[in-house]
């Protein structure tokens, strides 16, 4: 559970450590909506994927299941090496075994895993994960593009860099057709 008192603490000797002083009427409010900013964008630290996941429905012709994909999955997130935000998009494709879960419970667990400070190669896997632990498909494969903050306006300043993660389970694994149908999916 996010600590919004801690927060505001420790945004307020953030601002004395740069050189601000945490009185100016300008700042004055800073450390309470930092701290309610941060309570939502964190929300994710409180959440499971189970809660998302668990509700599925029966699909009669198990042996006919075909790939599911849901694309372009906006998501923003919060890098855990410079605390600075990276946002892309999430593309999710499972192949059901039997049980489908409502489109946007994938959406949502995009978001319980986005919403924890992060790294893109680890939340392409947890979302993997999560969709082969509770729906347990046949197969599931992620693909995360996103721009990183970090590598924008700090450091290497590289604006418009996008970085393209990718996660395979069952089916996906060693089924290059598959791949390449979840690849061709993406570009209609």
């Amino acid at each position: 559970m996010v600590d919004q008192n801690k927060i505001k603490e420790a945004i307020k000797l953030l601002l004395e450590g740069i050189g601000e002083d945490p009185f100016r009427e300008g700042l004055l409010e800073t450390p309470d909506r930092i701290a309610r900013m941060y309570a939502e964008i964190f929300a994710g630290l409180d959440e499971d994927a189970k809660t998302h996941l668990e509700k599925t429905f029966t699909v009669e012709d198990r042996e006919n299941q075909g790939i599911v994909l849901v694309r372009d999955i906006t998501f923003y997130s919060m890098c855990e090496h410079h605390f600075m935000p990276f946002y892309g998009k999430a593309h999710i494709a499972y192949i059901p075994d039997g049980k489908v879960v409502g489109l946007s419970k994938l959406a949502r667990t995009v978001e319980v895993f986005a919403k924890r400070p992060q790294i893109q190669e680890k939340m392409t896997g947890q979302i993997a994960d999560a969709i082969m632990e509770y729906l347990n498909p046949k197969g599931v494969m992620i693909m995360l593009e996103a721009e990183h903050m970090c590598m924008t306006m700090r450091g290497i300043k590289k604006p418009g860099s996008n970085t393209v993660t990718t996660s395979m389970r069952g089916a996906f694994m060693n089924d290059t057709n598959l791949q390449n149908t979840f690849f061709h999916m993406l570009d209609r």
